[in-house]
């Protein structure tokens, strides 16, 4: 299978991986904190990725490491945190959507500092998508106005450094195996994330308490499948494509974040489905190849 096909089902595999992605953090949340769920997460994965690629950390370059610790904290780290404190406030479909955002700062920070090459109809579609995602921002706010928008920023600067990561991964790891990107980022993500996790109550935590155990394997398998499995996908993918394709997978996310969302009782109406289809024709334009 040639690379054009392999990043198109891994755009998809993705697209629903992460789109249930921010569900799974929604319901993590019922019994944990924001900084449970964040270090827990790192936890899980690390343990994970130590199972299926421990032999692949050996062969990564010494002038490599830089970069992979610059990736994990900046792709790994603190989005882990600013999304869960984000959806303390802000509901899971929301979040996916405003996610979105990516791909334009993709675009700026490629542009304006790992020379990356844009074409018209690259930005066309970029547009196109953001236009599609503020109209399912802007009909999502309005049948649920009670929220806190003040978290946006927290999602927005998640945004800015998943952006930030993409470029380096890119630039500076393109030849490094994707499992060994992935093990290594949350190898040097992993002290901290023990230091926030022991600082957050965990200890004083009711374990068996229903809702805790519940939480857990809801982490659980955000780890394993949301973080270690899509992290090597997210990392390949980027090695056989563009970052502003890579980057278009959260334009397909909110989809099915609000299809998860549908079935845990949120409302979608006619707007937000025309706003989703725009998003899918700005993923469709972005990436179609320029003559």
């Amino acid at each position: 299978m040639n690379n054009y096909n392999k990043k198109w089902i891994f755009l998809f595999v993705l697209s629903i991986v992460w789109g249930s992605s921010y569900i799974l953090i929604k319901k993590s949340l019922e019994g944990l904190t924001p900084l449970q769920v964040g270090s827990l997460r790192v936890v899980f994965t690390t343990l994970t990725l130590l199972l299926v690629g421990y032999s692949t950390i050996k062969k990564v370059p010494k002038k490599k490491w830089k970069w992979i610790i610059l990736t994990g904290y900046i792709g790994s780290f603190f989005p882990s945190f600013l999304f869960a404190f984000a959806q303390t406030e802000i509901d899971s479909g929301i979040t996916a959507i405003l996610n979105s955002l990516t791909p334009l700062a993709t675009l700026v920070i490629g542009l304006c500092f790992f020379k990356l090459i844009i074409y018209k109809k690259q930005i066309l579609g970029i547009i196109i998508g953001l236009i599609g995602s503020g109209l399912l921002v802007l009909e999502s706010s309005s049948i649920n106005p009670d929220q806190n928008y003040f978290f946006v920023g927290l999602i927005l600067l998640a945004s800015t450094f998943y952006a930030i990561s993409l470029n380096m991964l890119k630039a500076h790891l393109q030849d490094v195996s994707p499992v060994a990107i992935a093990l290594g980022n949350f190898l040097c993500i992993l002290p901290p994330s023990i230091l926030v996790l022991f600082f957050s109550g965990f200890e004083s935590v009711n374990f068996s308490n229903r809702q805790f155990q519940t939480s857990i394997i809801y982490v659980i398998i955000l780890s394993i499948v949301g973080s270690a499995f899509a992290k090597i996908i997210f990392n390949k993918l980027v090695q056989i494509s563009s970052p502003i394709f890579a980057s278009s997978i959260t334009y397909t996310l909110p989809v099915v974040a609000l299809m998860w969302g549908i079935l845990d009782g949120e409302i979608m109406n006619v707007n937000q489905t025309l706003a989703a289809l725009i998003i899918l024709l700005g993923v469709y334009l972005s990436n179609k190849k320029s003559n």
